[in-house]
């Protein structure tokens, strides 16, 4: 058992070193769900999905076509583990898909795509938005409990990874958007004559005037339109 421990320690371990070399969402999280299946006991698919307003199921990372189409069954279907339990539970096994009753039309229809189990990881909750990592097997019961065991500590890992993502990808749009107005600002400031600051003040003068963001202002200006107030 110790052997085995520090061997999954080791692989947590340069798992975490490996995600911060990784560059962008997408090889990020599709490398969280590669670990998972080569090391969770039982797993022969996986991904990451998002979930908003309880009701759309989407997969950010699939390692095939079957979480995907099982993703797609949840929203069809309005059932399934991250639909419905896993927003109150971390965890939520489905040892055998075929006899499944906490959702019968899901459960029949993700059985017929080849799902034999499933194990459902809550990676976050906020609002109405829901992560969640998901580990699948084509034979029922392949799932025990160093598979929940381990797959709860990737899903750490994923959890981490996941908010890294969203916060990479919020400050690109940050960044983006400044840099965005900034190009809007010298157009303004080389056609009319006027400052930075004056330039600013017209381009949030049209935004309040047009009832849209300031980003989209600017980049009607820098896309060629003018300056509308």
């Amino acid at each position: 058992m110790g052997t085995v421990t520090e061997g999954l320690a080791e692989a947590l371990a340069r798992l975490a070193r490996d995600l911060q070399r990784e560059q962008g969402a997408p090889a990020t999280l599709e490398r969280v769900v590669a670990s998972a299946i080569a090391l969770v006991p039982g797993a022969e698919e996986g991904s990451i999905s998002l979930v908003t307003g309880r009701s759309q199921v989407t997969s950010v990372a699939a390692s095939d076509e079957l979480p995907r189409a099982v993703d797609a069954l949840q929203s069809e279907t309005g059932q399934g583990p991250c639909l419905d339990a896993i927003y109150e539970q971390e965890t939520v096994s489905v040892p055998d898909m075929a006899s499944e009753a906490r959702w019968p039309d899901f459960a029949r229809r993700a059985a017929q795509a080849g799902t034999g189990s499933m194990l459902s990881f809550q990676l976050f909750v906020q609002e109405d938005t829901l992560g969640a990592m998901n580990l699948y097997a084509r034979a029922p019961h392949a799932f025990d409990a160093e598979s929940e065991h381990v797959g709860f500590l990737f899903a750490a890992h994923a959890a981490i990874a996941f908010s890294a993502v969203r916060r990479g990808e919020n400050l690109q749009v940050a960044l983006d958007s400044r840099n965005l107005i900034g190009q809007a600002q010298g157009i303004l400031m080389e056609r009319h004559g006027v400052s930075a600051d004056e330039a600013f003040v017209l381009l949030t003068t049209a935004s309040q005037h047009r009832n849209v963001k300031l980003r989209v202002v600017a980049e009607d200006l820098v896309g060629g339109r003018r300056l509308s107030r």
